[in-house]
């Protein structure tokens, strides 16, 4: 898939124009037929599907394209200025706000520069050992500053590595994003389809912690076996370029003294305070879920006031509002689904067809967000999915739908963010490319395997799990 709209022929830009379009009238003309008959539904469908088709084929356009549905929306009267405020989600945009304003922080603070210089600077390390470190901080660094920056900060250091020792980086690359889609499942900010899920479902940061990390953990280990056989003959190599290196008295690269107890510090205070907020929120008695919303917020704004002079730096650089003001825009289109009474419908069908039996509805939804994460970013199905799930009332199948939203984002190139963000610096670096197959292979094994064992969990553990109060 083109991401740089701007380099491909007109005669093509024209040739998807019409084919974004046609499907959008297309579902319009479904939904109809499905017994949707009313405009409002109808438009609600249509634009929803306009967005969605975007996304794949007007990837550079897709802000400018949900600003037009927004306003047919408004417009046909499908929604208003309220429903609209209400459906954008305010407080979880400002949560990923504040967490990217502090990510920028801890940035220039060195934190992550020291990170990699503490894997660099292993002495008698290995390929085997160097993947299990490369997994491990992958998964790990996506739980707590989320999937994007854990790719930018593993990249770099897979990069280093890759360049001195002269191997070919995208064995390595594979190996470190798919641990990063597996861990970002792993706590409620490990990814923004984790934010989503957890603040509609009222679930807390410790209900992920106890429900979600255990499954996250197990799926990481066995992924671990499966690339480490999958890949033995690059990592062989690469364990032979190591001690080739060693026996020369050369290391990976030139080593820099950086402080990063101050950066370490705020990161673990801020995790305290986010894993805490549940009884905080108690003690306060203010609303669930109000002190994880608001503590990057406070942060970020704490730490922009002691480096004052850089804080028009983090706001305007750090944050990526381009991202941030299409997720506003997904989150009406989709409210505009529930608004018009089309989750609702969706969710009654669903319960005809299952009976209301758990046992076929976990694995049902976990498919369908693994398969709709894969070709289309998982945040955009889970906007539209969200709705149908809390129509159904069981607990298991918000994780159901986090599980293969999550693991389902490996199977292709374009399945989350982490992947398109390393794919795009690798083009930067080297110039090359990743093959769709190359990727979808390993992405597709790895994805069934990771469902298959969360799907093995939840059945498990459902007749364990509390009822959880949706709002």
């Amino acid at each position: 898939m083109d991401r740089e709209n701007h380099a491909i022929p007109l005669s093509r830009l024209r040739s998807r124009g019409a084919t974004l379009l046609a499907l959008a009238v297309a579902a319009g003309v479904l939904a109809y037929v499905c017994g949707f008959h009313s405009v409002r539904q109808v438009l609600a469908v249509s634009i929803f599907v306009l967005i969605v088709a975007a996304t794949l084929l007007f990837w550079n356009f897709r802000l400018a394209i949900a600003f037009v549905g927004i306003t047919v929306l408004l417009a046909g009267n499908v929604i208003t200025i309220e429903q609209m405020v209400w459906s954008s989600e305010l407080s979880i945009i400002l949560f990923l706000l504040g967490m990217m304003i502090l990510v920028g922080v801890l940035k220039d603070l060195g934190l992550f520069s020291w990170l990699i210089q503490l894997v660099i600077s292993m002495r008698r390390i290995d390929g085997g050992r160097f993947v299990c470190i490369v997994v491990i901080l992958s998964a790990l660094l996506s739980c707590v500053v989320g999937e994007v920056t854990s790719t930018v900060i593993i990249m770099a250091l897979v990069f280093q590595v890759c360049d001195t020792l002269k191997v070919r980086p995208v064995p390595f690359l594979l190996i470190s994003v798919l641990a990063t889609n597996i861990g970002s499942c792993g706590t409620m900010i490990g990814n923004p389809v984790g934010i989503l899920i957890g603040s509609k479902a009222g679930l807390s940061f410790t209900d992920f912690l106890v429900w979600a990390f255990p499954v996250m953990l197990v799926a990481l280990v066995a992924s671990l076996g499966l690339l480490t056989a999958w890949y033995r003959k690059e990592i062989r190599a690469l364990s032979e370029r190591l001690a080739e290196r060693r026996k020369m008295q050369l290391g990976l690269g030139p080593l820099v003294r950086i402080p990063y107890r101050r950066a370490l510090g705020i990161l673990v205070g801020v995790i305290v305070l986010i894993s805490l907020h549940h009884p905080i929120e108690y003690l306060l008695g203010v609303e669930k879920n109000t002190i994880l919303m608001v503590t990057p917020l406070a942060a970020s704004g704490i730490l922009m006031i002691w480096r004052h002079e850089r804080a028009r730096h983090y706001v305007e650089t750090e944050v990526e509002w381009w991202t941030l003001l299409f997720f506003m825009m997904l989150f009406t289109v989709a409210g505009s689904l529930e608004h018009t009474g089309i989750t609702e419908a969706l969710a009654h069908r669903f319960q005809g067809v299952s009976g209301n039996q758990p046992g076929v509805l976990i694995p049902l939804v976990m498919v369908m967000a693994a398969l709709g994460s894969a070709f289309v970013d998982n945040i955009v199905f889970v906007s539209a999915f969200i709705p149908v799930v809390r129509e159904l009332q069981m607990t298991p199948l918000w994780w159901a739908m986090l599980f293969g939203a999550c693991f389902g984002g490996n199977i292709t190139v374009i399945g989350s963010t982490a992947n398109i963000v390393a794919v795009g610096m690798l083009e930067k670096r080297y110039r090359m490319k990743i093959g769709f197959l190359e990727w979808l292979i390993v992405g597709t094994v790895i994805g069934v395997l990771t469902c298959a064992i969360a799907w093995a969990a939840l059945t498990i553990m459902a007749p364990h799990m509390p009822a959880f109060p949706s709002h």
